[in-house]
């Protein structure tokens, strides 16, 4: 592609691949760009060119020379291009962030032309079946950031945009063919680009998903590859364990730990060697690239556990010299909180080693809150287990970087799981929107799409009205029905309220042991005044909360506002009604 003058990493390695292109001699001339080393490796259709560009190269463009026995073959014209020092680039994501997740594929068609591209290996486009492309691009997306603005949502998160040219299932994004291209079905790198611009211009932050476990076996570096250890090679296949456990396990064995790190994820996603150096270059330079060229805030990281950990922590130290301010947080399908901690940077939990990743997604507190949901309340059950899944933040360096979901692309919806129960749908949108961390929504959540996971494909239906002729357009309050606009409204009202709360954004969290099965937690910052008082009651029965145990919090309020409803209720005795998580500011 091309790269970027004023890097704080001087070292560049370029992959140049082509019919035997390791007979090769390579030549340039170009004032601060050192050629340091050409590489050749097993495969002679590749050549890996170290570059040094000092501080003092300018932007431009140079040849990069090819002969062979003294003749020129050709010249390939590379460029650095000036960084884009912008104050609205690069922002990170925070606990002042509420994320919207969505797959490109299934929200909305905002450009017919690209539905199908001739010359990919999956042409078929069925809106009827699950595992088929429907459509959906990113000019879709852009056509309804203010429907996100307005919701409350503040960064969007897309499942890969970059080209999965693979025979099925194509859609899911998490077999990438070329890292460096937007799938053509999605749009182009320059629309992508518009995109990140376009959210900013409207006060918005942008999400990457980006995968360094595993690429599609489509990929034109697998086809050929540049050296046998490029991937993960075995005698025949073999597929991970998916065990975190063996990571962490002082007791595991050798061959089941790297039967989860070097396994497959599946039999179309080739391992890469995350060991081998020349895979090292590839995928941080990479990441790099994306983040440089389109200003992108923050990185979600795919299937965190199976990756090489050595090698990870290098990578984070790496983004965050270029990038001080972008967000990261890893994928960790895992259960129990000492699992996610394990992989979070900072070396609380013992491990030895420093991983440098900021945050994870946080599966514990999405199955603490299910079963306050769901569960029958005991010492640690119901409403108690997500007391003490919170109680266990002491083993994260910063657990507010953590992101916490109720659901997503790969699991069972919100709203099914809760058995459509619509009060209990509302007690969890209020702690997914008041708990630490930063929040993240799958869409259409907030007009109570449901299903299973099982298979994942029905977790994965179009969003209503993001295609021309759907029946009904759920992106307007006329197309939805009265309970959809209610799930709606109480979204956006929290949503809203949080994006304009310093308390939610920043403070601290404070919880009390529960009691009569009430659950109570404070977000707060110096004043009482202001804090933000979060009550739930997951039983059958409407409780009467007496509120002086809560004096260390509390000192000086006598009356506190809703913030869903707008009314102001005396401060001594708190009605809760059954199945309801009130959160209340404090006046």
């Amino acid at each position: 592609m091309f790269w970027f003058s004023g890097m704080k990493n001087p070292k560049l390695q370029l992959l140049v691949h082509g019919d035997n292109i390791a007979a090769s001699t390579i030549s340039l001339t170009y004032p601060g760009v050192k050629l340091v080393k050409v590489n050749k490796v097993e495969n002679p259709n590749y050549l890996f060119v170290d570059l040094e560009i000092s501080a003092s190269a300018k932007a431009g463009k140079f040849p990069i020379n090819f002969s062979a026995n003294g003749k020129k073959l050709f010249s390939y014209t590379y460029e650095l291009k000036n960084r884009d020092k912008s104050a609205t680039r690069i922002q990170g994501v925070t606990q002042k962030d509420f994320i919207y997740l969505l797959m490109p594929d299934r929200f909305s068609n905002g450009d017919k032309s690209n539905d199908v591209v001739q010359g990919l290996t999956e042409t078929a486009l069925n809106r009827d079946s699950m595992y088929y492309r429907h459509g959906g691009d990113i000019q879709g997306v852009i056509n309804h950031l203010d429907y996100l603005k307005d919701l409350g949502i503040t960064t969007v998160w897309m499942t890969p945009e970059i080209e999965n040219d693979m025979p099925q299932a194509s859609y899911h994004g998490y077999a990438a063919t070329d890292h460096y291209k937007i799938d053509p079905r999605y749009g182009t790198n320059e629309l992508f680009k518009k995109y990140v611009e376009t959210a900013h211009a409207k006060g918005m932050k942008i999400i990457k998903d980006i995968v360094h476990n595993h690429i599609g076996t489509g990929h034109w570096f697998f086809k050929d590859l540049p050296m046998k250890n490029w991937v993960h090679q075995w005698p025949k296949y073999t597929q991970t364990n998916y065990r975190d456990q063996t990571v962490m396990d002082t007791h595991a064995s050798e061959a089941d730990r790297k039967k989860m790190l070097d396994g497959w994820f599946v039999p179309s996603m080739p391992d890469l060697n995350q060991k081998n150096p020349y895979v090292q270059n590839y995928l941080t330079q990479n990441h790099i690239w994306w983040i440089e060229y389109a200003g992108i805030d923050g990185l979600r990281l795919d299937t965190y556990p199976y990756n090489d950990p050595e090698y990870m922590a290098d990578w984070a130290i790496k983004l965050r010299k270029e990038f001080p301010n972008l967000s990261v947080f890893g994928e960790t399908f895992v259960h129990g909180v000492a699992n996610q901690a394990y992989f979070t940077g900072g070396n609380t939990v013992n491990r030895g080693f420093d991983t440098h990743l900021p945050g994870i997604t946080d599966m514990a507190v999405k199955e603490g809150i299910y079963e306050a949901l769901n569960g029958k309340n005991g010492w640690t059950d119901g409403i108690n287990r997500l007391y003490d899944v919170v109680a266990h933040d002491f083993l994260y360096k910063d657990p507010s970087l953590n992101c916490i979901a109720l659901d997503n692309h790969d699991m069972s919806r919100f709203y099914s799981v809760v058995n459509e129960d619509f009060d209990k749908y509302k007690m969890g949108m209020a702690l997914l929107l008041t708990m630490r961390g930063i929040p993240q929504m799958y869409y259409g959540t907030e007009i109570l799409m449901k299903n299973f996971s099982n298979p994942d494909g029905l977790v994965r239906s179009d969003f209503p009205g993001g295609w021309d002729g759907d029946k009904k357009d759920k992106f307007i309050a006329d197309g939805r029905t009265n309970k959809e606009n209610e799930a709606f409204t109480f979204v956006k009202t929290l949503a809203n309220y949080r994006k304009n709360s310093p308390t939610l954004q920043t403070g601290k969290l404070m919880q009390f042991v529960p009691e009569d099965d009430i659950y109570v937690y404070f977000r707060y910052n110096k004043m009482a005044k202001g804090s933000v008082m979060v009550i739930s009651n997951n039983t059958e029965k409407e409780k009467t909360l007496n509120t002086e145990r809560f004096a260390e919090r509390t000192a000086g309020i006598t009356t506190v506002k809703n913030i869903i409803t707008g009314e102001t209720v005396s401060f001594k005795e708190i009605k809760v009604p059954s199945k309801t998580t009130l959160v209340l500011e404090l006046n």
